[in-house]
Formats: C-alpha cells, sequence, structure tokens
C-alpha cells in the first residue's frame, strides 16, 4: 500500500469512529479523545490527519452526505421516466435514512450542532455541497418530467421539491415512528403524484 492509500484508509476510519461516536455522545459531547478511544488510535494520530474538530467534522460532513448522494443516485440513474426516477428518488433517500441509521443521526448532529470559523450554524449556511446536489437532482427530475409532458406544467418545481425534501427529513428526525418506512414512502409517493400528474 502506498503512503497515500494508508492515510486515506486511516482518515476514513477516524471519519467512521467519529460517526459512531456522535451517534452515541452527541456532538456537544464529543472529543477528539472519544473519536480516538473508538477508533483504537491516539490522539495524536487524529491530530496528524485532521487539523482540529471543526476539521473533522467538516470532513465527516462531506463523507456523510456524499455516502447519501452516491447511494440515492445510484439508483435513480438506472429509472428511464421522470416518473420512475421520481419514485426512486424517494424510496431510496428513505431507505437510506433507514439503513444507514448512524450516519443519519451524525449527519443531524452535525449539522444542528456545528459551527463553522464565523460562528454560523452549519443549518444556516448556504454554500454549495452535496445536499444541494440531492436538491439539484430532485429540481432535474422535476423539471425533466414537465418538459417531457410526463408531469403537468401547473406546479412550481422549486415549491414541490421543498415539499418533498421537508416530508423525507421529517421522517429523518422520527426515525422511531410507529409507521414503516415503506408505508410512509408509498404515501408520499402518493401525494405527490396528485400535486404534479
Amino acid at each position: 500500500m502506498t503512503d497515500s492509500l494508508i492515510a486515506e484508509v486511516r482518515r476514513e476510519q477516524i471519519i467512521l469512529a467519529c460517526i459512531d461516536t456522535l451517534e452515541e455522545v452527541g456532538y456537544n459531547n464529543l472529543s477528539l479523545t472519544k473519536v480516538a478511544k473508538k477508533a483504537k488510535i491516539s490522539t495524536g494520530l487524529i491530530s496528524y490527519h485532521f487539523n482540529d474538530k471543526l476539521d473533522l467534522m467538516n470532513h465527516t460532513l462531506h463523507f456523510l452526505v456524499s455516502k447519501q448522494h452516491d447511494f440515492i443516485s445510484s439508483k435513480v440513474i438506472l429509472a428511464q421516466s421522470a416518473a420512475k426516477q421520481l419514485e426512486i428518488f424517494i424510496e431510496a433517500h428513505l431507505a437510506y435514512q433507514e439503513t444507514h441509521y448512524k450516519h443519519t443521526i451524525a449527519l443531524i448532529e452535525i449539522v444542528f450542532n456545528a459551527r463553522n470559523e464565523e460562528d454560523v450554524p452549519y443549518y444556516r449556511m448556504e454554500e454549495e455541497n452535496d445536499e444541494d446536489a440531492l436538491r439539484m437532482m430532485l429540481l432535474e427530475i422535476l423539471k425533466v418530467g414537465q418538459q417531457n409532458g410526463e408531469f403537468t406544467e401547473s406546479f412550481q418545481t422549486e415549491i414541490v421539491a421543498s415539499f418533498i425534501i421537508g416530508a423525507i427529513e421529517e421522517r429523518m428526525l422520527k426515525a422511531n415512528s410507529s409507521i414503516p418506512v415503506e408505508n410512509y414512502s408509498d404515501e408520499l409517493i402518493k401525494m405527490i403524484k396528485r400535486l404534479i400528474v
């Protein structure tokens, strides 16, 4: 293994330990010492790969949203129509939350508790990131569906996209819901189809 590959593997090991620690103790109780203990390495080794806690959080957030985006886009790309892509987008997004519970919790912890160097909470930042890439994917599906006649032109894509993302994120915040994720997904798809078809 080359040195750069070893470093990449080590960084991912630390990020995965960070995700586990976020899920167990939350952002406010997380320390590099706890992450190091979880990763079974020294705190100094974390400091070698990441400048500080904020740097580790930035890399962890990027890792989380990239994994989520890759999971969803790999399924959406296989569909031949905008209508099917929309269904798969919703199903895959909800399924990811269900099957990657620790990742979902870690994402929530970072987005709602971390702050950047200017002390701005992450959820108030308007930078381009992979989370925006998911929204852009959804907007593209809706626009293509309107252009090719699968969807009516009587709705604003931005508003419908916000509605869909909001409903998906609401489920993320209620992971212990008594409603099975498949039922939630089916009902959401039915509601959206009534709005756009």
